[in-house]
């Protein structure tokens, strides 16, 4: 014979005395909620403090080194301005801004150091942004952060660009190697944001064998686990795969994106380095390839805008991320008009 409380009849009671006690606990929550909510509304809130420039360095009459104090890095961090042709001239013009991101082991200056962009930007009338992203920053708010190299980016200093250097919602940003992962991440992360986004010998799939590697690898030698950064691979792959270019295509939709990166093969712009440094170069290339021609279908069959350019010879160096970046300049250009 069963229990009172396991006969229908007692079953029914008990599911409507724990109805009752919910409902009753939930309308409790609710107006102790609401009452707080309107307590604290009705007093002044303070202000979230905000990035700002707390000393600029001249380095010649259109280039400027910024130091930006960034509560989201909880320290300053150094970012390199080159101010549009006829900044001078046109003093009530908004510019477009292109957002240039460097590659790993590396800084702010980089662009500047190896290639020609100062040249380039002297023919086009862009602000070009190109801020510190860490040695080994991944352009990521880090799962045990800080840093918060996103938030930094993509918040702080593009409301700081806006206010202080006159700039339009006429934005393209762009990357080599962990610079062009970032640089895709961004545009994935913030629909809209920029109207063009290009990669260059980057890595785009987080879930190749052949990236996690690498990724491994360069983290031991930077003195991080790579953990630190999304946090475990299995327990937390969410937070992978929201850091995972090719698991979010859809997200570049309204977006131009230029995917580039060569065959590993050392080739005539490899001759002047050093037979270790073109070794280096020729494997952190050879992994890329077939990643990128994957991710370049699936944007396509997501309706991406998608350009590419898969070179033979090339390594991960300079000289050939120096020669895409004239390549493909009259085409960011273009999309900040």
């Amino acid at each position: 014979m069963q229990s009172a409380t396991h006969s229908p009849t007692g079953y029914a009671r008990l599911l409507s005395r724990i109805i009752l006690t919910s409902l009753l606990l939930a309308m409790a929550l609710s107006s102790g909620t609401s009452a707080a909510a309107r307590s604290s509304d009705s007093r002044p809130r303070p202000a979230a403090p905000e990035a700002r420039i707390i000393a600029v360095k001249k380095i010649d009459g259109r280039t400027e080194d910024l130091t930006v104090a960034s509560p989201a890095m909880g320290r300053s961090v150094p970012v390199r301005v080159i101010l549009p042709r006829s900044w001078d001239r046109r003093k009530h013009t908004r510019f477009p801004v292109l957002y240039m991101l460097h590659g790993g082991n590396d800084t702010y200056r980089s662009w500047t150091r190896e290639t020609d962009v100062e040249q380039l930007a002297a023919r086009s009338d862009v602000l070009i942004v190109m801020p510190d992203g860490g040695r080994a920053g991944y352009y990521s708010d880090w799962f045990a952060g800080p840093p918060r190299w996103e938030t930094f980016h993509t918040t702080e200093l593009i409301r700081l660009i806006e206010r202080h250097y006159r700039t339009s919602s006429s934005r393209a940003v762009m990357g080599l190697s962990m610079g062009g992962f970032g640089a895709l991440n961004y545009a994935a992360h913030n629909p809209g944001m920029f109207r063009y986004v290009a990669a260059m010998s980057s890595y785009v799939d987080l879930n190749d064998p052949a990236v996690r590697l690498v990724l491994g690898l360069g983290s031991e030698r930077d003195g991080i686990a790579i953990d630190q950064v999304w946090g475990d691979p299995v327990k937390n792959a969410d937070v992978w795969q929201a850091h995972n270019p090719a698991a979010m295509p859809r997200a570049f939709r309204g977006t131009t994106v230029h995917l580039s990166c060569g065959s590993g093969r050392p080739g005539p712009l490899d001759k002047d380095h050093p037979l270790d440094v073109v070794l280096v170069g020729a494997l952190g290339e050879t992994v890329l390839p077939e990643s990128i021609r994957r991710f370049a279908a699936s944007l396509h069959s997501a309706g991406v805008r998608t350009t590419t350019h898969l070179y033979e010879p090339g390594t991960h160096s300079w000289p050939y991320w120096e020669r895409e970046l004239h390549a493909i300049w009259p085409a960011v250009m273009a999309s900040l008009r």
